[in-house]
């Protein structure tokens, strides 16, 4: 049955009915009315109150589908308690101050049993009660859920009514509103309350029943001030006016006013007074406002708890109409979207074979992934990451370097300019031939150069490996994030690899470095261009010194080079100066080849950790008798097996959910 077929199969049994009170109220031989109020949609409610009832024991709620609800609000002190009563012909419990500190599920059927049965139900439990002792069950069960003193509580208590002539209804009762904290109550008892009224009466499938006190005026009250807050318009709030006798005048007009947007109406009744039998209280509300001067002047369709008990069950199955159909459209999409979500996870593996393959899948997803962005340059997989567009970075890590290594003090030393040379040149004389340039010298100042920045090409070597560790851990996370015993054991190859691949790098620069110490050896033209176009300019140079001026501008070298003190220097300047520009063509040299070294070997060896050496490093770990073997992978991480079985769980509540629901709606249809 669609939704519209099955809203007007339940407006037409609805409005088969008429409301009139005057007609269709219950009568005893004597002609007065029988109490409690008997419903008069048993046969046609019951079997779909059994059905939200049922949703309701298996918690629909907490997979986001809402139940429709009548909800109890009012003032403390409003009556509230009274008006259940009356409704249920049982006593609540009274007292001063809060008497309803959790919610209460009252749950009414109609039935015709020689004595009423009365069960409570709270924190999985069913405890069977009497009339007589159900205030103080009631008492008990709620000190369990909220604690002895005054403080409340969100957990639910049921109440279940069977009694011949009560209507088949279900309201929800909650706690009274109080702005003042009493002795033993927190002193944010109004926010908690407000917290919990909130919650139940906010949805949409929600009818609020807002019980007011005649008493008062109603603008003032704060129950009016929530329920307007989530009904504006008032079409789902209908107002039950109590202690019509004890503030009968003007309460014809305030009902007729609705200054207070109340869309389905008001109600007034008259509770039971003291010890009065429910049977008399009906007797004596009838006679109020049949015989009362003011008071009879209000419609019969607004007056009573007869009419109460008609209009409640009226807009109980006028809600259940329009939602039920949606309930199930919204369990079905839940239940669909839980079963994508089920099906996405992992498969749950089961044998040695299906943990081999599943390892081996997530090795070449890694490898792949790995090729991507640390070899082709790709980065599809990670279009937002730019941490992880990993050709990129690396080649800013290594133009960052060669600037660092170009602009170090090594590089071109403009102070005390000359004198490191003369001194060099000073220690190095010997017996020979003059201008003849001493090689040693030139060792001498390359080795100290070259030791100079010895410690740069580390750092820079440790930075990457830190850079490119945390983007092979990012990887290997992202692929094996559902298998926790192969996530462990890659993470632990991968940093072992890697500790070891960042000491061959260290090794292999420190080699490097030892390398261009010992000697000075090229193969590139570009030395000679560079030394010799330097050397031109070495006679304007001396001639200068000569001069006497204090500073010069060397093409090259850069301007204003102090060279005051190199007057004193004339036998070695020329050869000061030859050293100098030997050492500058090929220091330019020297970085160079460094960083170009440094770069193959980077691509060497990232080349090599994708390719051979990671795959070998993860299935030695993982076959390692210390690891457990293939057979560990069958063991689900905790995260991932919770998962699992709440979504195991949410399945199996929607699908009986959804057999309930199916279930009323095709006895409906075949009714």
């Amino acid at each position: 049955m669609g939704k519209n077929s099955f809203n007007d199969w339940v407006n037409q049994k609805i409005h088969s009915l008429s409301l009139d009170p005057d007609h269709h109220q219950p009568q005893s031989s004597n002609g007065d009315i029988v109490p409690p109020i008997a419903s008069f949609y048993n046969e046609t409610i019951r079997p779909i109150l059994d059905a939200v009832e049922n949703l309701r024991r298996l918690n629909i709620t907490k997979e986001g589908i809402q139940l429709p609800s009548i909800v109890v609000v009012g003032d403390q002190s409003s009556g509230k308690s009274s008006v259940l009563e009356s409704l249920a012909g049982i006593s609540l419990p009274r007292g001063h101050g809060i008497c309803t500190r959790v919610p209460l599920i009252m749950r009414l059927q109609n039935h015709p049993v020689p004595e009423p049965e009365l069960v409570l139900e709270y924190n999985n439990t069913a405890m069977s009660t009497d009339e007589e002792n159900v205030s103080d069950a009631i008492n008990t069960a709620t000190e369990e859920l909220a604690g002895r003193s005054k403080g409340i509580c969100n957990t639910p208590l049921t109440l279940v009514v069977k009694k011949n002539g009560v209507p088949d209804l279900t309201m929800v009762d909650l706690p009274g509103i109080t702005r003042v904290p009493v002795h033993g109550q927190p002193e944010d008892i109004y926010d908690q309350i407000k917290d919990i009224i909130m919650e139940y009466i906010k949805p949409e499938e929600t009818i609020i029943l807002n019980v007011l006190s005649a008493t008062v005026d109603f603008p003032t009250c704060e129950s009016i001030r929530l329920s307007q807050s989530v009904d504006r318009t008032g079409l789902r709030t209908l107002a039950v006016v109590t202690k019509a006798d004890k503030a009968p005048e003007g309460l014809k007009e305030k009902v007729t006013a609705d200054d207070v947007n109340i869309g389905l109406g008001y109600i007034c009744v008259r509770n039971r007074i003291n010890d009065e039998s429910y049977e008399d209280a009906r007797k004596e509300e009838a006679m109020l406002f049949r015989n009362h001067p003011l008071l009879s002047k209000i419609d019969k369709s607004m007056v009573g708890v007869p009419v109460l008990a008609q209009r409640l069950v009226r807009l109980q199955a006028s809600i259940i109409s329009k939602t039920l159909p949606e309930m199930l459209r919204k369990i079905n999409e839940k239940l669909n979207s839980q079963f994508s979500e089920l099906e996405s996870l992992p498969k749950n593996l089961t044998c040695a074979a299906d943990a081999m393959a599943t390892f081996m899948h997530i090795i070449g997803l890694v490898k792949e992934s790995l090729k991507k962005i640390l070899i082709r340059g790709e980065f599809d997989e990670y279009p937002e990451d730019k941490n992880m567009h990993c050709t990129a970075r690396l080649v800013e890590k290594l133009n960052e370097h060669s600037k660092d290594l170009h602009e170090s003090p090594e590089g071109n030393r403009t102070e005390k300019f000359l004198m490191d040379e003369i001194m060099l040149l000073e220690e190095a004389k010997g017996i020979g031939l003059p201008n003849f340039m001493p090689r040693t010298a030139f060792l001498a100042l390359l080795k100290r150069k070259v030791g100079g920045i010895s410690s740069r090409p580390i750092q820079f070597i440790d930075d990457v490996w830190d850079y490119l560790e945390k983007v092979v851990i990012g990887v290997i996370n992202r692929h094996s994030e559902h298998y926790y015993q192969l996530q462990r054991c890659t993470c632990r190859a991968g940093e072992n690899l890697i500790l070891r691949m960042r000491e061959n790098s260290k090794k292999h620069v420190k080699e490097a470095i030892e390398m261009e110490k010992l000697t000075d050896y090229t193969c590139k033209h570009e030395y000679m261009t560079e030394y010799s176009n330097l050397m031109a300019h070495q006679s304007s140079f001396v001639e200068l010194v000569l001069q006497g001026h204090s500073v010069a501008n060397i093409n090259g070298l850069g301007n204003n080079i102090e060279i005051g003190h190199l007057g004193r220097y004339m036998e070695v300047l020329n050869e000061a100066y030859d050293l100098k520009m030997r050492m500058m063509a090929y220091w330019r040299i020297v970085l160079r080849r460094m960083i170009d070294t440094m770069a193959l070997h980077l691509q060497f060896s990232i080349n090599n950790l994708v390719e051979r050496e990671l795959e070998k490093e993860i299935t030695a770990c993982f076959t390692s008798p210390s690891f457990g073997g293939i057979e560990s992978l069958l063991k689900e991480s905790p995260s991932m097996a919770g998962k699992r079985a709440t979504l195991n769980r949410s399945v199996e509540v929607l699908r009986e959910s959804k057999e309930v629901v199916s279930n009323i709606m095709d006895s409906i249809s075949s009714s």
